[in-house]
């Protein structure tokens, strides 16, 4: 195969503060990368020497300009990253204040990202790659909802396994059920889901715009949560789910069988993204043949670091 897999979703190009510890009013200089769920985990499946496509959209702006230069230095392909003429690429800002603040403010207000078509789609190869990457987010404007669906139709037909991050930002949604909805229509197209408690819940549980976003869950949502989990495993919804559960490791279940895979203990420097190396270290793991436990004490070193 040419490619080992394609990333789909949103792409931003990052500002993080420099002042670590600093409020971030007080912060006075930053660094430039590129982040977005999907294109964090095509950037990093790249470092570990996958052979990813990333499939997004930037603007026709210089911001666009460095998204795709960055790519490009990193190993990962571009050739199916549309510039979409009159839009902006999206930009995020990130403060980091150790170890459990780390304030992100984004700009999306009608970013490149989410104007991806069925055109764009249908260009992608998917027959020549194993494995196929959705990010919940996708599904939340503009047609990228279209054409993300498309790609877990035609990627599950040319035989390649499809993953979906859960990826929930409230703040690109009018309301949490419809992200619920969203997710759950697309459940039959997935065969690996990924995603934290919180995620899983907020997509899963009977009234999703009851759930306080941005907390741990209490203890009767935990609760709760486990049902709707074994839901998903017994009616066969899904052949592979994982939860993250931060630094209690991950929880894998497949083909009914649980395993609870311990993480690492490390010092909290910066938490952003360390979901996007987990996804990639799973994905990248189970490239090399490593079966799902070994896979996710990967993912969870990968997360860790």
């Amino acid at each position: 195969m040419s490619y080992d897999l394609i990333t789909v979703g949103r792409v931003t190009m990052d500002l993080f503060a420099q002042d670590v510890g600093a409020p971030f009013e007080e912060v006075t200089g930053f660094n430039t990368s590129v982040g977005g769920s999907p294109t964090n985990v095509a950037i990093a499946s790249a470092r570990l020497g996958s052979r990813p496509i990333a499939f997004t959209g930037v603007g026709d702006d210089l911001v666009g300009d460095y998204v795709l230069r960055y790519l490009r230095d990193e190993g990962v392909g571009v050739d199916h990253v549309a510039r979409k003429t009159g839009k902006r690429t999206a930009l995020a800002m990130v403060a980091i204040q150790p170890p459990d603040r780390f304030p992100l403010t984004f700009y999306r207000e009608d970013p490149a990202d989410i104007h991806l078509t069925l055109g764009d789609a249908a260009a992608l190869p998917f027959d020549q790659v194993a494995m196929l990457l959705l990010s919940g987010n996708a599904f939340s404007r503009g047609t990228c909802a279209d054409a993300a669906r498309f790609c877990a139709e035609r990627g599950a037909s040319a035989g390649a396994t499809v993953y979906m991050d859960l990826d929930l930002r409230p703040t690109e949604w009018s309301a949490l059920t419809g992200y619920s909805r969203a997710i759950r229509q697309m459940l039959p197209l997935v065969d690996v889901l990924m995603g934290t408690e919180e995620e899983y819940y907020a997509a899963l549980a009977p009234d999703p715009d009851a759930v306080v976003w941005g907390q741990a869950l209490r203890a009767s949502e935990l609760q709760l949560l486990e049902p709707l989990l074994d839901e998903l495993v017994v009616d066969s919804v899904v052949e592979t789910i994982i939860v993250k559960r931060g630094a209690q490791g991950a929880t894998v279940v497949s083909s009914g069988e649980r395993c609870d895979v311990p993480g690492f203990v490390v010092e909290s420097v910066n938490t952003v993204g360390a979901g996007d190396a987990f996804a990639a270290g799973l994905m990248h793991s189970r490239l090399g043949g490593r079966d799902w436990h070994e896979s996710v004490r990967y993912a969870n070193a990968c997360g860790a670091i």
